[in-house]
């Protein structure tokens, strides 16, 4: 029975990627809602996995911050939640902290509730915050279509780039291009990163809506 629930996985998973778009730059298109490269990020109070309420404004040394749109359930979730991990290692003690949401309905995905996020939080023990946006107010706001969904803000919460983690989020050794840290560097040097805007290869964000 293992075997049969891990070959559907594998084959779920399979389709997945034959059914996504590929990786790579695109110019960012023009959204009737949601953020685009260079708008300004709305601050968003959520609770955190610890039941502590958390601000991008409570960040007061952050350069930036990597907002990581991500979930308990889906396998590209899953696929990177070791490279969400060292991106906030490598880069939160240079003040760009990982700052990841939770979109998804629990009533539609389960897997997705607050208390199974405290659970994985603890079993992969983040160093990052984990947050639970409660209602769906923040996804829609941003933007985010999937998990994972990455935005990365600068200090002034302006939108530098929007999009995946990387190019490869099967394997991780075939990386290519390392499009969130590459934007990290650029921005730091004071240029525009290029590319600015991918797209994002994951699962739906699950809601009512």
């Amino acid at each position: 029975m293992k075997k049969l629930l891990g070959l559907l996985t594998l084959l779920a998973v399979g389709a997945a990627f034959v059914l996504a778009p590929n990786f790579g730059p695109e110019k960012s298109p023009v959204k009737s809602s949601g953020l685009k490269v260079g708008d300004t990020a709305p601050d968003f109070k959520l609770k955190n996995v610890d039941g502590k309420m958390v601000s991008l404004s409570d960040y007061k040394d952050a350069h930036g911050y990597i907002v990581a749109f991500t979930c308990n359930t889906c396998p590209f979730s899953k696929m990177y939640e070791n490279r969400l991990i060292e991106l906030h290692k490598k880069h939160a003690p240079k003040g760009w902290p990982v700052v990841a949401i939770n979109p998804n309905d629990a009533e539609v995905k389960a897997g997705d509730s607050f208390e199974a996020m405290q659970r994985r939080a603890k079993e992969k023990n983040y160093p990052f915050v984990y947050l639970d946006d409660e209602g769906q107010k923040v996804y829609p706001q941003y933007g985010a279509e999937r998990t994972p969904h990455i935005f990365l803000l600068n200090n002034k919460r302006t939108v530098e780039y929007i999009g995946a983690i990387d190019n490869n989020a099967q394997y991780p050794e075939a990386v290519t291009q390392r499009f969130v840290e590459d934007a990290i560097a650029a921005v730091e040097k004071g240029e525009k990163p290029d590319p600015d805007f991918t797209k994002a290869i994951g699962c739906t964000i699950k809601g009512r809506r």
